[in-house]
């Protein structure tokens, strides 16, 4: 039977639309607004049949759903050639249980960040949009980064023939391994930039370039386009609704739960993309009881959910989980223009307060639709405290963002009784952050070399150090260059020869 094509809307004009390879190619729509499905399609089969998939099957089942314009040869092809020996166990992920939690291991790409999941088939699925859609225009990828999809976007796109990428990182504002992997980057077509100021600066000034008449002109006239590997486009975040998918097989597989009963999700949540496909998941059929939105203490989604108020007025705060230190969580917006009945207008207006006045607030009526959404944080203290916890009662080796989804969960289960089984989204490898872990579970040994603790955590976890984290150490600075805010436009042009 012949699939029914989705289309993409704006989630702030409704007449602008784009087939979902036009979609992944603009990466953000013209006015300024994000690609959203015009509905979300069922999922049918039985979840039997699902434990049985491996993650390539069951991201062709999930994506062929999403992306209808893409031929079955064609979307074969990007999942065969992302989902690789680039990952370091055959099944891509897995899920480790762990002090009553099942933590899904999201960071055996090569870059040891869940990011991998998606930006290894992103280039795939944008060079065949490319194709599928006549554009012989060069892609320039321009995107901002809170630590993670800086390096896994690059080395995704590193020499991939007819793109370029520019990634802008927070200077200061990083954990020294997520640095050092990205200005050792190697491709020639890649450009690594920091700024002198935090992430929202950074994605704030991205998205304003993208609506820049002049410049996307001057881009026109040289023959390049923009496209972003950022959650905001919905490339990113399609591949990420598949490993909710194959977590909840695999629990079904190993008898965790039954076919067809719900669990909860527990994610770590900064701009909101890896909660939202989680969500998005839910739509379509997966049986999810509660999405547990963990923030560190950045808490503007915790007060989001417990007030309606999203008020991004208030202190940065740099932690131990700096990829989720953001106060302007983009996603939400997609989630705003659902909850709102799909009012673009509405959702134009939400946001352009939150641009001019910096917080807006939504009616009892949407808040009613959120109730899915359980919000709540955890400070550095708690941080460190789980981080120990896990491992002295586990002997499981946690990172910091992980923690925070995991002090959560604790405390949701002991505040609500919710016995369901509940699967926490791990989105980094303890390696990218071994001072902070190390440090977490051993105080004394905060005096040590960052090369001592990465040797001291490969005795407290029993794993081995990654090849990212090796590489990383032993590979020459290729990037330098740090501008102010104000000059990322200039530093783009200047790259690119406009």
């Amino acid at each position: 039977m012949e699939k029914t094509q989705i289309i993409y809307r704006s989630t702030r004009s409704s007449h602008i639309t784009a087939t979902a390879s036009e979609a992944i190619l603009q990466g953000i729509a013209p006015d300024g607004g994000l690609f959203v499905p015009d509905r979300f399609p069922e999922y049918t089969n039985s979840f039997d049949w699902l434990a049985q998939l491996s993650y390539r099957e069951v991201a062709y089942e999930i994506m062929r759903m999403l992306l209808t314009d893409f031929t079955e040869e064609e979307l074969k092809y990007c999942i065969d050639h992302a989902y690789d020996d680039k990952f370091d166990i055959p099944e891509m992920t897995r899920l480790k249980k762990a002090d009553e939690a099942w933590y899904l291991e999201l960071f055996h790409g090569s870059t040891i960040a869940f990011k991998d999941m998606a930006l290894s088939i992103l280039p795939y699925l944008m060079t065949t949009a490319a194709k599928k859609n006549g554009v012989t225009d060069e892609i320039v990828i321009l995107t901002a980064t809170s630590g993670d999809t800086g390096k896994a976007a690059m080395a995704g796109f590193a020499d991939v023939p007819g793109t370029k990428i520019i990634v802008f990182y927070p200077k200061g504002g990083v954990s020294a391994i997520q640095e050092k992997q990205m200005v050792t980057q190697r491709g020639s077509n890649v450009h690594v930039v920091g700024i002198k100021g935090n992430f929202d600066d950074a994605q704030s000034q991205v998205k304003r370039i993208f609506g820049d008449k002049a410049m996307l002109d001057r881009m026109a006239a040289a023959g390049k386009r923009f496209s972003s590997a950022n959650s905001i486009n919905i490339g990113r975040l399609i591949p990420q609704i598949v490993y909710y998918f194959y977590a909840y097989g695999q629990m079904v597989k190993a008898d965790e739960v039954k076919a067809g009963g719900y669990i909860n999700v527990a994610v770590p949540t900064g701009n909101f993309g890896n909660i939202l496909a989680a969500y998005y998941a839910k739509k379509m059929g997966l049986p999810i009881e509660n999405l547990i939105c963990a923030s560190n203490e950045n808490r503007v989604l915790v007060d989001f959910f417990q007030t309606g108020v999203y008020d991004r007025r208030r202190e940065f705060i740099l932690t131990s989980s700096p990829s989720m230190d953001i106060l302007i969580s983009s996603n939400l917006e997609r989630l705003i223009y659902e909850v709102c009945g799909e009012h673009a207008q509405m959702t134009a207006d939400l946001m352009e307060m939150l641009s001019k006045d910096g917080c807006y607030k939504i009616n009892e009526e949407m808040r009613d639709h959120l109730r899915v959404f359980y919000g709540d944080y955890a400070s550095e203290k708690m941080t460190a405290q789980e981080i120990r916890h896990v491992f002295e009662t586990a002997g499981y080796v946690i990172d910091p963002h992980t923690a925070v989804a995991s002090s959560v969960y604790r405390r949701y289960r002991e505040a609500t009784e919710d016995q369901e089984k509940t699967v926490i989204a791990s989105t980094a490898s303890p390696y990218k952050f071994a001072r902070s872990v190390v440090t977490a579970i051993r105080p004394g040994l905060s005096g040590k070399s960052d090369q001592e603790l990465i040797d001291e955590l490969r005795e407290l976890s029993g794993v081995e150090i990654p090849g990212a984290i090796v590489e990383a150490g032993s590979s020459p600075v290729l990037h330098d260059t740090v501008v102010e805010v104000s000059d990322m436009e200039d530093e783009v042009s200047r790259w690119l020869g406009l």
